[in-house]
């Protein structure tokens, strides 16, 4: 393992060399008290693990950590520091490890073993798995072998943070817009130290669970790239834009992709930039939801195509043209009484949630229905 050492104190950094002289598979590249130089020798040299001082005059270790990470995304990064609380609280899910100062040697070896541990499992399995990012519904990763994993993320920022830059993927989104959409009530010093601790946090789960989504840092912005992996939304929305429209020789397959849609995009999250997205993706589904039900509708599959009524409006329960269609239905089959109950809950909807009444088609064939019988 190829190691660089980075502390403000060179005492600090010669007594710690000689603790890893133990170590025969450990070849020490550098030391350096410059952060700036730290970046330089990431950049440039073969290294795998970062020993990294947190309180550092010139540069914050948790700054340096994530512009570290920013240029190599695979390092191991191991924290080192006076701070008991303060390496605690902040690091010891997100880091690799953290050590104290004075360091030990004890302590340091079970270092040691972990980083054995994670470059044993890189050599025997540096296979990715093919994964879906699943964003239906709610966030979470289906492998090739259809198994489900969760992300495990250590704050809700932090997730927040994964959604939004997956929701730009493959743009650069600039940190001023993170800033001001994810802290916006903390001042700009706060906010960008909290931006830089969440990125750190989102980038080790990434890691911990080996998907190939990389996060990069451009032009002083966020590029989230999928690399291998595939979103569930847009093998959704690509297998629905090249069947339509609905026809006989179509209907088994556009009955898939209607059960495929069990949840709006990020329906779990209440993230206002995500509404517009969620919308467009929810018009494309009523549509496919219509047209499966008019295409029942003319193969005189009545109870069917009201089946597909029922769950648009489940989603859609102000939508008075899909009602009207549901009660149309039901007054073909003759079910008066369930006509009733549609139109009622129809004016419950729109009396309560928008202060209107349906509109006066809906109401005149209504009241011309309810005098016939």
């Amino acid at each position: 393992m190829k190691v660089l050492l980075v502390d403000d104190e060179k005492l600090a950094l010669h007594s710690f060399n000689r603790l890893l002289k133990d170590y025969n598979d450990i070849d020490i590249v550098a030391m350096t008290q410059d952060p700036r130089e730290a970046l330089i020798l990431a950049e440039h040299g073969a290294i795998d693990v970062v020993f990294l001082d947190i309180e550092m005059p010139e540069m914050n270790g948790m700054v340096l950590a994530e512009k570290l990470m920013e240029i190599k995304p695979e390092l191991r990064i191991v924290f080192v520091t006076a701070y008991n609380e303060y390496a605690i609280q902040a690091f010891e899910v997100n880091a690799l490890d953290y050590l104290l100062k004075p360091v030990q040697r004890n302590r340091l070896a079970v270092t040691i073993q972990r980083l054995h541990k994670q470059f044993l499992s890189v050599t025997e399995d540096n296979k990715t798995p093919q994964y879906v990012l699943c964003c239906m519904q709610s966030l979470y990763l289906r492998d090739d072998q259809n198994q489900v994993q969760s992300f495990q993320w250590r704050t809700l920022k932090a997730q927040e943070l994964f959604a939004y830059l997956l929701h730009y993927r493959g743009q650069t989104v600039q940190k001023d817009s993170i800033l001001e959409v994810l802290w916006f009530d903390s001042d700009l010093e706060k906010a960008s130290n909290l931006l830089h601790t969440t990125m750190y946090q989102v980038r080790r789960t990434l890691k911990r669970l080996n998907v190939d989504i990389q996060i990069k840092y451009i032009d002083n912005g966020y590029r989230l790239e999928i690399g291998t992996v595939s979103l569930d939304m847009d093998q959704w929305e690509q297998a629905l834009v090249e069947s339509l429209p609905v026809r006989t020789d179509t209907i088994d397959r556009h009955h898939r992709l209607f059960a495929q849609y069990n949840g709006d995009y990020l329906e779990a999250y209440d993230y206002i930039w995500a509404e517009s997205e969620r919308e467009r993706l929810r018009a494309l589904w009523l549509i496919l939801a219509k047209q499966l039900a008019q295409y029942h509708v003319q193969t005189g599959q009545l109870l069917e195509a009201f089946h597909f009524y029922v769950i648009a409006l489940e989603r859609f329960p102000f939508n008075e043209e899909i009602a009207w269609e549901a009660m149309k239905l039901q007054a073909e089959l003759g079910n008066t009484y369930e006509v009733k109950k549609l139109f009622d809950k129809l004016c419950e909807n729109l009396s309560n949630e928008l202060g209107i009444v349906p509109n006066a088609n809906i109401q005149q064939w209504y009241d011309q229905l309810i005098m016939r019988t």
